[in-house]
């Protein structure tokens, strides 16, 4: 078994979920007392996301860099960062760090091909909607065609990852203004909603909506697994 470095503490929230559904990825795969081998770096997303806000992205990369290094030496053969937003440096951590990335939306992308569906909506923070680290990887790479939301729901799902999802706030009222954000991505003609921030998992799931939802925290911890497990 491979081991798995996560970079992560972006938010402390979802990198808990990637623990636990690694884990149980690996016992459910091999059974017994199996678990996964797991160096981690967890980071203080207070400091992190004043980089995001400065646009201290190469400061940002740098940072996540040196973790990398560190998981290396620590025994992680590839790593996972652990946040859709912060794939914005993921070249740059491999290339200065010289450890595998595996990278989150790649994993996704192969997912969304497997179901047949070619024109998705995009939830996430304002940098991964807005900018084309993300988008344009998922367009350019896999072929698929990503649809946003509109400014004020931009703004909203912004702000609720935030000021709410990262602090561990579940507030109804924001699971319903997510629902109906996703209705309006399907009537523009989507086929499917990417869950595109780690922590949006926290308060929709693909139960709460009849498209099929691709939720990035779930699928990067499988692709982990399958690549800790796999023979190459």
């Amino acid at each position: 078994m491979k081991t798995i470095g996560l970079l992560g503490g972006m938010s402390w929230q979802s990198t808990a979920h990637y623990y636990r559904i690694i884990n149980e990825e690996v016992a459910r795969r091999l059974g017994g007392l199996h678990s996964a081998q797991i160096v981690m770096s967890s980071l203080d997303f207070d400091v992190m996301e004043k980089l995001q806000q400065t646009g201290r992205w190469q400061e940002a990369g740098e940072w996540l860099a040196e973790e990398a290094v560190r998981l290396g030496r620590a025994g992680a053969d590839f790593v996972l960062i652990c946040a859709n937003t912060m794939h914005k440096v993921a070249d740059q951590v491999q290339q200065t760090s010289g450890i595998p990335v595996l990278h989150i939306a790649d994993a996704v992308a192969e997912v969304i091909k497997k179901q047949g569906i070619g024109r998705v909506g995009l939830l996430g923070t304002r940098y991964t909607m807005e900018e084309d680290f993300y988008r344009a990887r998922l367009v350019d790479m896999h072929g698929l065609e990503v649809i946003i939301p509109g400014d004020e729901d931009r703004e909203m799902i912004n702000r609720v990852i935030y000021e709410e999802l990262c602090r561990g706030i579940v507030r109804n009222e924001s699971r319903g203004d997510y629902l109906d954000t996703m209705r309006k991505l399907e009537k523009a003609g989507a086929g499917g909603i990417i869950l595109g921030c780690t922590e949006i998992e926290i308060i929709v799931s693909p139960a709460d909506f009849h498209l099929p939802m691709f939720p990035t925290t779930f699928i990067h911890s499988v692709a982990a697994v399958d690549k800790a497990l796999s023979e190459v």
